[in-house]
């Protein structure tokens, strides 16, 4: 686990893509002209040892600012699209590039210079007696002076509301902090794209809300964020962009508006439409709403122009 750890330390600007959903068993893509595809897998495929087959030819661009949700069923693939993008697994056929680079061969400590990870039990990735020693470790791996670790973890700390916590024993705080600290270890890194696997599972709703309120906030500032969830309200409220998984790969990309709208397949792959989306496409005149908040504000300006 070490190892692996070693290498998961991950954040970048936005240009946006316009997606639509499968017709006819193809996925279209459709980009605005002079984007350029920063972290891409192409033609990748990956089977076990035992023969089972997970991804089939795949083809996916991650671009620079997004906020990307991996969804589908549990075996779907969300789990090994993001182990071959860190170098955990090698693809079994195919190749990974980063900025036009081929990484296909890159170890997982190389790749830890623009990828980073958070762990569904963060505590797995966490060896070291404080929480500044464990956000110092992978500047310090890297070969940073000490004044330029110093300044990466202060400034990594800071953005991650951890300062106070600076001098504590990792695995005596709970998991929401637990995950600011593998956050604030990918940010000392000063990485381009972050990986979060279920973040939200096991958490109540304010701890949710603080997560994706920091996430938001490091979005904003050019962090590209990769969930894998099954939390559809998150993925409704906040990512830009969804790629939901079945048999061999994509069997959808784009946003999640089209994902709960017009995704004909949303139940066959595991997914459902979170209530705000339910409730707002069952009264017309409200429109979608992606959170409870928005359709209770909608419902409340519907409600009053009525009454006027």
């Amino acid at each position: 686990m070490k190892s692996e750890r070693t290498a998961l330390m991950w954040v970048v600007p936005r240009k946006y893509v316009t997606f639509r959903p499968r017709r006819g068993g193809k996925v279209f893509l459709l980009s605005k002209k002079g984007v350029r595809k920063m972290l891409e897998m192409r033609d990748v495929a990956f089977s076990y040892k035992n023969g089972a087959h997970v991804l089939e030819r795949l083809q996916l661009q991650i671009h620079p600012g997004e906020w990307l949700a991996l969804c589908g069923r549990n075996g779907s693939g969300k789990t090994t699209i993001t182990r071959l993008l860190m170098g955990l697994e090698k693809p079994t056929r195919g190749r990974i590039f980063y900025n036009g680079t081929d990484i296909t061969a890159q170890d997982p400590a190389q790749r830890s210079a623009f990828l980073g990870y958070v762990f569904q039990q963060p505590e797995r990735q966490m060896f070291r007696s404080t929480v500044q020693e464990e956000v110092a470790y992978g500047p310090q791996q890297a070969g940073l002076e000490a004044a330029a670790v110093q300044a990466a973890v202060a400034e990594a700390l800071a953005a991650t509301g951890l300062t106070a916590l600076a001098t504590a024993y990792p695995l005596n705080l709970n998991r929401s902090e637990k995950q600011r600290v593998a956050i604030a270890s990918a940010l000392a890194m000063k990485t381009k794209y972050l990986i979060l696997d279920e973040p939200t599972s096991g958490q109540d709703r304010q701890a949710t809300r603080q997560l994706m309120a920091l996430l938001q906030r490091l979005n904003e500032n050019g962090l590209t964020v990769i969930l894998i969830t099954h939390d559809m309200d998150v993925i409704a409220a906040y990512c830009s962009r969804v790629i939901a998984l079945g048999p061999g790969g994509i069997c959808f990309d784009g946003t999640p508006e089209a994902l709960f709208t017009t995704c004909e397949e949303l139940y066959e792959l595991g997914l459902r439409r979170p209530d705000c989306v339910r409730l707002s496409l069952a009264v017309p005149q409200v429109g979608y709403c992606k959170s409870m908040k928005e359709f209770t504000a909608a419902l409340c300006r519907y409600a009053g122009g009525k009454t006027q």
